[in-house]
C-alpha cells in the first residue's frame, strides 16, 4: 500500500474527504519525523515502537573487489510492532 492508497482507505475510515485524510496523515508523519529527530520514542499502544539508535562505526568488505572499507556510524530508525500487531498478522 502506498501514500495514496492510504489516504483513500483512511477517507473511507474516518468518513473522511481525501483532502483531510491526506492532510491527517501528513500531519501524523510530520510529528513522528520530529519526535524522532528529537531523540524521543514514539509508542503507540498496540501497534508499535519506533525509536532511534546509535549504530558504531565498523569495518566492512566491499563485495565487488573485496577490499576493507570503513562504514561510518549512523542514526538508524527502529520499528518494534505490538503485540496486537503481532497477532494481527500472524492470525
Amino acid at each position: 500500500m502506498n501514500k495514496g492508497e492510504m489516504t483513500v482507505t483512511v477517507a473511507e475510515k474516518a468518513g473522511l474527504e481525501k483532502g483531510q485524510a491526506a492532510a491527517a496523515i501528513d500531519a501524523f508523519l510530520e510529528a513522528v519525523k520530529e519526535a524522532l529527530q528529537r531523540g524521543e520514542r514514539v509508542s503507540l499502544i498496540g501497534f508499535g515502537t519506533f525509536q532511534v539508535v546509535q549504530r558504531e562505526a565498523r569495518m566492512g568488505r566491499n563485495p565487488k573487489t573485496g577490499e576493507q572499507i570503513e562504514i561510518p556510524a549512523k542514526k538508524q530508525v527502529k520499528f518494534k510492532p505490538g503485540k496486537a500487531l503481532s497477532d494481527s498478522v500472524n492470525s
